[in-house]
């Protein structure tokens, strides 16, 4: 059946016309996807397969006097018992993986408990049996002796000089030096600064100095962590799984397996949602050493919904503190924060990163900003969509709402005096190329939303208010790979190694049908592994239509080059006098399609194939302003959500409807952010809500249609202006609902969640 294609109703920003790209057409996995044909990590079966589980520590701080695996070893059915000692030590050696730097030895701890455990959860020891009953049997055989230790649970207690201290071997590490000679929590301490805040505190008219919490949450995904692996034989290991980033995963299990990357094949299967919780490996090294220790046989994986709570990567809590100063014309003359993030058991949370999101919509003459990265017996933290960026937004865009309030003046106009645009200097120190953060600002401002007044309450002690709030994210480039065949019916099979989260097989397609001049039905995508197609780094960072898209352009350009060889081998004339234009290849009165020329592929030299590895740069940072409407119950607490609209310079929507789909799924991710999600402890350390029945994420009951504005900026450093545009979304709605909060009832919230009871805390009714 021949796929319906609409044109997109978004107006191209420089008139460009395009043959593909800025149409809404079929996903080409979609098929298999909604006849449940598509392979996930689950799906997985193969001969002789065996089932593995994970016992978990009862206890979030203790050391590991001794483990007894006898009893489960002697069970029936069971082929294979592991524990941190089948494990050989790895070295204390960073690198970057996924979105982020990872320290080998920490992570190789974080699959499997060595001498401690660090957290609720953390895996002890494993089991693989011919039945997964029998492997759940055989955990509760398993005798281990703990000393108990007291846990660190918040970051701010982990700072203090007499916190209990979870490695003794840590110090505090300053721009890269070790600064501290005595055992500490806090990992790292960075600071971005330039011009006098002093001096432009001085200056101002009106100071604004607030502190905020936020609490830890997770990304939420449905599918949950898996693996299947086969050590065969021969050395060689095989492994699927669910990953956003197969190459990196080849690395680590490389690195913590002792095994070279040359004997590692990773598969990366469908991917039932990853939002950055799947850069990094948590069961396939365990299902990797299993296999090998029950003789070579498969071993497949996965979690339950509660060990995916406990011991996967969610995001920092944060304590973040605020002070920005502004002259009554609403010029900031200074800004300062100071953020700590929760690293969870091991560091690298992405205090970094929150410390360049805080102030980046702004332009700023005199800036100071601290991070710290501590370590607290939780979950080590991982990427979750703009890792960092939400925290830091709620906390910026919170004072810029009331400095604007303060002055007197409407708080988008605040904005657009203070907007960053082209050549101003971020905090962290790059130089902003051409951004379209003030075309956001007016998109909003000119938004029949933000011009209509606001809705009437459901009730007399309901209250309702409007908020405003920027986010901005860095955006990524980096290494991708592609390859393709030319059939002779004139289409194109396409390899690409990037997992397909958000319909990057289509975007990336698209991408190559333009360059190519054909119709997108004409391209084939189909996602590669570690073995089938050259390296890519990870799904993630806002990367994969941009990083992964100039490679398909890339690719597109070389078999033009090579068409055009065919092209002059067919007419006998000079190739480089062929002229291509669109899908049509002419030379001097003779002319011929792209499809009629692959006909004639073996009269002109037989089989077309094609590969590209390009490591681009040029990604543009991401920009967008948000607009809420809230009802707030003043007697419940309850907040909801009436209107949403988000305007985003995205650069190039390649395909409108996924990038609509972006900017709502991260809309929604920052509204349970804002108002449900939070991972609850006692004070043993031990997580209360490891359910997605008590850990709420919002449902089509707490949200309303998500409205988009896609504002047109193009990229100069991509062919076809895209930027990215996947992260940006979740950054401002934790800030937007706060300040609508604040115009319906007049108290500033200044914790995450923003739930009904700590809403009735600020209202003073509890």
């Amino acid at each position: 059946m021949t796929e319906q294609v609409r044109e997109t109703p978004t107006v191209k920003t420089n008139g460009t016309a395009f043959r593909v790209i800025g149409k809404r057409v079929v996903r080409p996995d979609g098929v298999d996807k909604v006849t449940g044909r598509a392979q996930y990590g689950a799906d997985v079966k193969l001969p002789g397969l065996l089932y593995g589980k994970v016992l978990r520590s009862p206890h979030a701080h203790a050391r590991i006097l001794s483990i007894d695996t006898s009893e489960a070893e002697k069970l029936p059915g069971v082929k294979a018992v592991i524990t941190g000692k089948d494990f050989k030590p790895v070295a204390d050696r960073v690198e970057r993986s996924g979105e982020g730097m990872v320290n080998y030895s920490y992570l190789s701890k974080n699959i499997m408990a060595q001498d401690k455990v660090l957290y609720h959860g953390h895996a002890v020891a494993a089991v693989a049996a011919t039945d997964i009953h029998i492997a759940e049997e055989a955990l509760a055989l398993i005798k281990v002796e703990y000393e108990v230790l007291p846990p660190v649970l918040n970051v701010l207690d982990a700072m203090r000089d007499d916190a209990p201290i979870l490695h003794p071997e840590l110090r505090t590490r300053e721009a890269g030096a070790v600064v501290g000679d005595k055992p500490t929590n806090i990992a790292s301490h960075e600071q971005f600064a330039f011009g006098d805040v002093e001096r432009g505190f001085a200056e101002a008219d009106v100071i604004v100095e607030r502190e905020f919490h936020t609490s830890t949450v997770h990304q939420g995904y449905i599918e949950p962590q898996n693996a299947t692996a086969l050590w065969n034989a021969d050395g060689f290991i095989t492994v699927w799984t669910s990953t956003q980033a197969a190459w990196d995963e080849q690395r680590e299990l490389s690195e913590i397996l002792h095994v070279p990357i040359s004997q590692i094949r990773v598969i990366p299967m469908e991917i039932g949602g990853g939002f950055g919780g799947k850069l990094n490996v948590y069961l396939e090294p365990l299902a990797a050493m299993l296999s090998l220790k029950a003789g070579h046989r498969p071993v497949k994986m996965w979690m339950q919904r509660d060990e995916v709570l406990k011991a996967t990567g969610p995001t920092s809590a944060s304590v973040i503190r605020v002070k920005v100063g502004a002259r009554k014309d609403g010029k900031i003359t200074a800004a300062q924060a100071w953020l700590a993030y929760e690293a969870g058991a091991f560091p690298g949370s992405p205090v970094t990163a929150g410390m360049g999101v805080i102030f980046a919509p702004y332009r700023l003459e005199n800036v100071l900003i601290d991070g710290y990265d501590v370590v607290v017996n939780k979950p080590a933290t991982k990427a979750y969509r703009a890792p960092g960026g939400t925290n830091a937004a709620f906390a910026g865009e919170s004072v810029m709402d009331e400095l604007a309030e303060k002055l007197g003046m409407d708080p988008i106009e605040f904005r657009r005096i203070n907007a960053a645009k082209e050549g101003d200097r971020r905090a962290d120190g790059p130089v902003y190329g051409r951004i379209g953060y003030i075309e956001t600002l007016d998109a909003i401002a000119n938004h029949p939303h933000y011009r209509s007044p606001l809705p009437k309450p459901s009730a007399p002690w309901c209250k309702v208010g409007r908020g405003v709030a920027s986010g901005f994210w860095f955006n990524w480039d980096g290494k991708s790979s592609a390859s393709a065949v030319v059939n002779p019916d004139g289409t194109v099979a396409y390899l690409e190694g990037s997992t397909d989260i958000g319909g990057t097989r289509a975007s990336l397609a698209m991408q190559l049908a333009e360059t190519l001049g054909i119709d997108y039905e004409d391209v084939r995508p189909m996602v590669g592994d570690t073995q089938t197609v050259g390296y890519n780094d990870a799904t993630g960072g806002s990367r994969t239509t941009y990083g992964s898209g100039i490679a398909a352009y890339h690719l597109g350009k070389e078999i033009i080059r090579e068409m055009k060889r065919r092209a002059a081998q067919l007419w006998d004339v000079p190739e480089d006098d062929i002229e291509v234009e669109g899908n049509v290849y002419r030379y001097a009165g003779h002319s011929i399609t792209f499809k009629e020329l692959c006909a004639k592929l073996e009269e002109t030299g037989g089989p077309i194939s094609v590969s590209v590895s390009v490591n681009t740069h040029g990604a543009v940072p991401g920009l967008a302003t948000h607009v809420v409407d809230v009802e707030v119950d003043t007697e419940t607490g309850k907040v909801q959500i009436l209107r949403y609209t988000a305007a985003q310079d995205v650069g190039r929507a390649i395909h409108p409807d996924y990038v609509e789909g972006q900017i709502h799924g991260g809309v929604a991710q920052g509204i349970g952010w804002a108002l449900s999600e939070e991972y609850v402890y006692d004070e043993q350390g031990h997580l209360l809500n490891a359910s997605l029945l008590d850990y709420r994420i919002p449902t089509a009951l707490d949200l309303p249609l998500i409205e988009t504005v896609l504002i047109e900026v193009p990229n100069p450093n991509h062919p076809f202006g895209v930027k990215g545009v996947g992260e940006v979304p979740i950054v401002p709605p934790a800030a937007a609902i706060a300040n609508a909060i604040y115009h319906a009832v007049g108290v500033r919230m200044n914790v995450l969640p923003m739930k009904p009871s700590a809403v009735l805390k600020a209202l003073g009714k509890i």
